[in-house]
């Protein structure tokens, strides 16, 4: 195992969409989504020791979720643990860690990677990351693993590169937002856009050097502290200082600035798993396309639903078809799948009724 591979595993999301399942206090990335008998951070975690050594992988996440991640995690020690002491989005967590790195091995490569993510061919994913690796230690670069779309994904930002670069590597020419239908269906046609999965590539220097550039007053804030990384002093100066970063995403901060930016399209299948449809596409379903987790169900007229309960409720379905139905406790989800993005909302309108009353 190469000693100057490192790997930040960004586990503090939310995953509001997968409410009522993924709450705030408990979220997807800690529940085994897939049925596979391992949660989705234990999985990634386990992939990404392919390649990197265990010890060389940081664990980015809320403070909140601290012993939940040491829990799921065992072999992951306290100080691999960075927390997050307020939500500030992916930069500043991102240069955070890196400074981390930096100071541990000024020789080190990374890849940020997020926790939640469903990936099929593993093998195909090392290979990648590998060929990655290999280009950011040679060359001052930022690089990102982009996704061949598959259909017009509305959902998710897309990285368009130069079509005159016959390299596997690509030169990315920019990052475009999450388009609309026809806006999506035009990027397919033009054969030089890829789904931006999340996951990046680069050396310490090259991304510290991107962030003093395109950052300087981020970049400062956290270089103020610079002698305290890694040492008990640490989590005070985190605690005064965290607050006061921008809450901005790593793409606005750097990405779409720099023009060192290169895409390696990736050659295993992937899903961000970001809603209940999208893992209803991933799990297996019956002869009418329903798929079950947990539930013992009695299905008549019922197509292309996904269905989950507390494992071994008896669910009863007639007439619905294209549903989302999550029973979790003390709520019970029954919504339609072309929806699934307002779910978002939903939580949120549910969660403030329940503060008021």
């Amino acid at each position: 195992m190469n000693k100057n591979y490192y790997a930040v595993l960004m586990a503090g999301g939310v995953g509001s969409r997968f409410w009522p399942v993924s709450t705030a206090q408990f979220p997807k990335q800690f529940h085994d989504m897939l049925g596979t008998g391992e949660t989705l951070i234990q999985k990634t975690f386990s992939r990404l020791t392919k390649l990197i050594p265990q010890e060389n992988i940081l664990i980015l996440t809320n403070e909140i979720y601290n012993d939940i991640v040491l829990e799921q995690l065992p072999d992951v020690k306290q100080e691999q643990v960075v927390l997050e002491p307020a939500m500030r989005n992916t930069a500043p967590c991102i240069l955070y860690a890196s400074l981390k790195i930096e100071k541990m091995n000024p020789d080190a490569v990374m890849v940020v990677a997020p926790s939640d993510h469903w990936i099929e061919d593993e093998d195909a994913f090392v290979e990648n990351l590998q060929r990655a690796f290999d280009c950011a230690q040679k060359e001052e670069v930022l690089m990102t693993l982009g996704i061949k779309p598959t259909f017009p994904n509305t959902g998710y930002g897309y990285i368009e590169y130069d079509l005159e670069n016959t390299r596997q590597i690509k030169k990315v020419s920019q990052f475009r937002e999450k388009p609309d239908y026809a806006t999506a269906k035009s990027f397919l046609q033009s054969g030089n856009f890829l789904w931006n999965a999340g996951i990046f590539i680069w050396s310490v220097k090259s991304v510290t050097n991107a962030f003093k550039k395109f950052q300087p007053q981020m970049y400062q804030l956290f270089m103020n502290g610079y002698s305290n990384y890694n040492s008990d002093t640490e989590k005070d100066f985190i605690e005064e200082n965290y607050g006061k970063s921008d809450n901005i995403s790593i793409d606005y901060a750097i990405m779409e600035s720099a023009v060192n930016v290169y895409v390696l399209p990736a050659t295993f299948d992937w899903n961000d798993l970001g809603t209940w449809g999208s893992l209803h596409d991933k799990l297996d379903k019956d002869e009418n396309g329903n798929t079950v987790v947990n539930a013992n169900v009695f299905l008549e007229n019922a197509t292309h639903n996904i269905i989950r309960s507390e494992k071994g409720k008896t669910v009863i379905i007639d007439g619905l078809n294209n549903y989302i139905i999550v029973d979790k406790e003390d709520i019970l989800l029954i919504y339609p799948k072309e929806k699934e993005q307002e779910i978002k909302k939903i939580t949120e309108m549910v969660t403030n009724s329940s503060k008021n009353n």
